[in-house]
């Protein structure tokens, strides 16, 4: 396991959690990567797991290094991935700042063609309300999602000053109470608050499960707290939105119009728990293949006797869902969205990095589907052979090079998670 490089007792980490400070065990194996803890917040059996592995994760860079083609990519120049509450406030600050610094700068997609996209932000929910279905099939889910929110991070670091790379939330540690958490109690270190009481919001129906919708947490309407309060959300929503009766119906039948409105959310419980650590060390642990993982990530089939049996990545994508988030299609419109695709990028790494050599290009084959929602498996013979092209947010690159996060994409992609 990891030595701890610094341990921050800040009060300013804590936002408004105490606790006590935890001793992480030692061994012989030392990090070449500075590892800093919320004190807060004991290590999970996820954690306890990704520390564990990092032996592994040594030996295949020194592999790589051995063989030349890790593309000048170490873990001593690797960019850390921290959860966000490992983070200083002025870190978390520094963090929303650049976030809304992209939300004042002018769109680069053709507005022609996205009338509703108001800002550089917005070319991201753009790219993703018209192209959600190959980003969640079988080949895309894992890869074009990395690039994704890798091209998401360039751009808040390279146009608007962050020092830092994109966090991610540990489900587990919000997942009791997510209303008081450092993610989304609503002060100005967090990304916003719970939505006002709607009580024409029911939830987010789940067919084919029991229970068969993850009910409203009381939220539902406009966000009144936090940096991103007074955000303003344009494009959607579309035919797949799931944010109730009170959302304005976009003047475009595809959602693309300009429909200037409040961030809605519904801060839930219900949602966070369906991603505990006990899940997701099922899901790495008992994942013996790509399929296995793919399926019971996107929980399907349903799980039985499971009070939350969403999967872990519906859960995630409705920790605080209404408009945007709420809506498959525009759901990148709500930041969150970046801190759960993160999330779902360490378990994969993690689970690839448990045997690299054959678990790092392996693809689902779709053969089981997703909710019915999202029935959007797809076959292809050769997954050397496929290219991820985001269009306008970067350039087009093979879909396995996609899956190499320590020297991916000509030794762009060099980063870790800690």
């Amino acid at each position: 396991m990891w030595t701890i490089g610094s341990a921050l007792l800040l009060p300013s980490l804590l936002a408004g959690v105490q606790g006590a400070a935890i001793e992480v065990p030692r061994s012989a194996y030392s990090s070449k990567i500075e590892v800093i803890r919320n004190p807060v917040y004991p290590l999970d059996v996820v954690d306890q797991l990704e520390e564990a592995t990092m032996p592994k994760v040594d030996e295949w860079v020194a592999q790589k290094i051995a063989a030349n083609t890790n593309n000048n990519c170490t873990l001593e120049n690797a960019a850390v991935r921290r959860e966000w509450s490992d983070l200083s406030e002025e870190q978390r600050i520094e963090y929303t700042t650049a976030v809304k610094c992209l939300m004042n700068l002018p769109p680069t997609v053709d507005t022609t063609r996205f009338p509703g996209a108001l800002s550089r932000y917005d070319d991201f929910v753009a790219f993703h309300m018209t192209h959600a279905m190959q980003l969640h099939d079988n080949f895309h889910l894992f890869g074009a999602h990395k690039y994704y929110v890798w091209l998401f991070e360039k751009a808040l670091r390279e146009e608007c000053g962050y020092t830092g790379y994109q966090p991610y939330m540990n489900y587990d540690r919000y997942a009791e109470d997510p209303f008081n958490s450092p993610l989304l109690n609503g002060n100005a270190s967090s990304l916003g608050g719970n939505g006002q009481p709607e009580p024409s919001y029911r939830g987010v129906p789940q067919p084919g499960r029991t229970p068969n919708i993850i009910k409203s947490g009381g939220g539902g309407g406009c966000v009144t707290e936090g940096p991103f309060s007074d955000m303003v959300v344009s494009l959607g929503p579309t035919s797949m939105s799931m944010g109730g009766s009170s959302v304005p119906k976009n003047p475009k039948a595809d959602g693309s119009g300009k429909n200037p409105r409040c961030l809605r959310r519904d801060v839930n419980r219900d949602a966070t728990m369906g991603a505990k650590a006990d899940r997701a060390l099922h899901l790495i642990n008992n994942s013996k293949d790509i399929d296995a993982f793919y399926n019971e990530l996107l929980g399907t089939p349903p799980p039985r006797n499971d009070p939350y049996p969403w999967g872990i990545h519906t859960a995630g994508h409705y920790v605080a869902a209404v408009d945007p988030g709420g809506d498959p299609m525009t759901s990148p419109g709500d930041p969150l969205f970046y801190f759960h695709h993160t999330a779902l990028d360490r378990l994969w790494w993690i689970w690839q990095m448990q045997d690299p050599e054959k678990r790092l290009n392996v693809v689902p084959s779709g053969g089981m589907p997703m909710p019915p929602m999202m029935n959007l498996e797809r076959r292809a013979e050769d997954p050397s052979n496929v290219t991820v092209d985001l269009e306008w947010l970067g350039p087009p690159i093979k879909l396995l090079e996609a899956h190499e996060q320590l020297g991916g994409n000509n030794g762009l992609f060099c980063y870790v998670y800690v």
